[in-house]
């Protein structure tokens, strides 16, 4: 008897999935796994077939899940990956009870509509939407990828389906990347070659009210650059002897933010520009002495560039904000000298890289006690954020230096993705056309394909685009490396597999009013991916007879 193929099975599957309140870092995160492993296990290729259903631990505890569907002889392999945590649901306000309750939150809201955005209550007049904290971010993914498991199961398949579902996409993903030195050693337990790694992330819209459905060929890059600023030190009543940490961290939030000179654009898809996600002064507590000291942190997304390329750019725009801040010093200082008996002094800021701080440092003062500041850190890891790890790293660095000050630091925090494109690649192209046609013919419906899925995934770690060497300027400025986070890039160097996303239709990521096509999921998606699957194994076999 089939378990996930109608789609009031699948709905059920995606509600029951939903009910586990797996937000990342959560105890509901680690017990998902177990769930779904039970639920893999009622399939009897399992049971015959029990250490093809792994869990495996990450370094903090938590679990991934692998289930093999292997059939007899065949080699060609399609990765179907997913991840099972979802963000918080502090948004929902006096819904939150029922954020995890799909269909009684989905009858609340059609008892409630006059109290729903107006889009919302559009979308409800002409769909079968599921709301529900998980629906479409990304449980309906899991259940999908779950219902082709059982198709393999039962033979439909020419070639294997290995399903991969994660932790922690929404923060780190500390899954993904513990993930990938495992698929190389399962390729090579059960002798796999790896063809495509396909995901069901939601399709991810464009524009505001974009109705378009897409297929995704790669996924965008992510890096998190900020400057520590370090100015000087003064009592509030003599300003002009000290510099003011948030005011340079201010001129460089005006330097980058909405800057679209950051902005790339391949094959006519443009990244967004950079935005501030973190700025604050470093001040213990409340006292007449300015805040000398100050972070800001910025999103910045990446397709093609390489990092030196990047280090090279940031810095620019810090040399930029540096000029600013002394023009506007000196502009104030002179025009305060009119109305008081003060010379101006000249003011110099350093612009430099974490790497170069780090090198200072250790000729200047020993290794031994730079060790010391840093070790003191880190063992405070577990109790922050890593991106207030990285902060204290660099502000407690920089204190040791403090005579190179006024100084911006750059540097980068957890977590970088990769940009990965698949769109050069004879099977995905290939694919990709074969997608399109068949959804035309067959469903009505225009597949628009996208050189990279603009949503941030877990398939920026399918491999590198350079070699893992390019990546030493983004190594050597992150203090976190190798001290609890790193990527596993030799390992992410050879396993280089081609990826595609094919999702389902969804609105508000992240957002309360977080919802599901279910007849487009369920129904069109839910043919087209089982569709999808066979064209690249077919494309697998004919690669090779070529």
């Amino acid at each position: 008897m089939k378990k996930w193929q109608t789609k009031d099975q699948l709905i059920h599957l995606l509600c029951g999935l939903v009910q586990i309140p797996s937000v990342t870092g959560s105890t509901a995160e680690k017990l998902l796994p177990t769930y779904l492993i039970e639920q893999l296990n009622t399939l009897p290729y399992f049971q015959r077939n029990p250490g093809h259903v792994r869990a495996t631990p990450t370094d903090d505890g938590r679990l991934f899940v692998t289930a093999l569907v292997k059939k007899e002889g065949a080699r060609d392999t399609v990765i179907l990956i997913s991840h099972f945590d979802v963000v918080d649901v502090e948004d929902y306000g006096s819904w939150k009870t029922h954020a995890f309750d799909p269909e009684q939150l989905t009858s609340l809201f059609q008892a409630q509509q006059q109290e729903l955005p107006s889009a919302v209550q559009r979308d409800m007049e002409t769909g079968n939407w599921l709301f529900g904290r998980g629906t479409m971010d990304m449980k309906c993914g899991l259940a999908l990828h779950m219902s082709m498991v059982e198709k393999a199961c039962a033979g439909e398949f020419d070639g294997n389906i290995l399903l991969l579902t994660v932790p922690d996409e929404e923060v780190n993903s500390v899954g993904m990347r513990a993930a990938v030195p495992v698929l190389l050693e399962l390729a090579q337990e059960f002798d796999l070659h790896y063809k495509t790694v396909l995901n069901s992330e939601p399709m991810f819209p464009r524009f505001p009210g974009d109705q378009n459905k897409y297929i995704y060929t790669g996924s965008i890059g992510k890096v998190l650059p900020g400057f520590l600023c370090y100015g000087k030190e003064t009592h509030v009543g003599e300003p002009f002897a000290g510099l003011n940490g948030n005011l340079m961290a201010s001129q460089l939030t005006c330097e980058l933010e909405l800057n679209t000179a950051f902005c790339e654009i391949v094959d006519g898809e443009a990244t967004a520009p950079p935005t501030n996600l973190i700025q604050k002064d470093l001040k213990k507590e409340y006292s007449v002495q300015i805040p000398h000291r100050a972070v800001t942190l910025f999103n910045l997304f990446l397709l093609e560039k390489k990092m030196e390329d990047v280090v090279e750019s940031l810095l620019e725009a810090a040399t930029n904000a540096a000029e600013k801040i002394k023009q506007a010093y000196a502009k104030q200082a002179d025009l305060f000298a009119q109305n008081s008996p003060f010379t101006p002094r000249p003011l110099s800021i350093q612009v430099m890289t974490y790497e170069a701080l780090h090198a200072y440092a250790l000729r200047t003062h020993g290794e031994e006690k730079v060790e010391q500041i840093l070790g003191s850190v880190l063992a405070e890891r577990g109790r922050m954020d890593d991106r207030d790890m990285t902060i204290e790293l660099v502000d407690q660095l920089a204190a040791l230096c403090k005579e190179l000050s006024p100084m911006i630091i750059l540097f980068f925090a957890p977590p970088f993705y990769p940009a990965v494109s698949s769109r050069q690649h004879p099977v995905t192209q290939r694919t990709v056309a074969e997608m399109e046609a068949y959804a035309q013919a067959h469903h009505q419906i225009a597949l628009i394909r996208q050189s990279y899925f603009g949503g941030i995934s877990d398939l920026s770690y399918a491999g590198l685009q350079y070699p893992a060497s390019s990546m030493q300027p983004l190594i050597h400025n992150m203090p976190m490396w190798d001290k609890g986070y790193s990527i596993p890039m030799q390992a992410l160097e050879a396993f280089d597999v081609p990826v595609l996303n094919l999702g389902p239709v969804g609105r508000d990521a992240h957002q309360w009013t977080e919802r599901l096509d279910v007849d487009y999921a369920f129904g069109t998606l839910h043919e087209m991916l089982q569709h999808c699957i066979h064209t690249l194994l077919k494309e697998a076999k004919t690669s090779e007879v070529s």
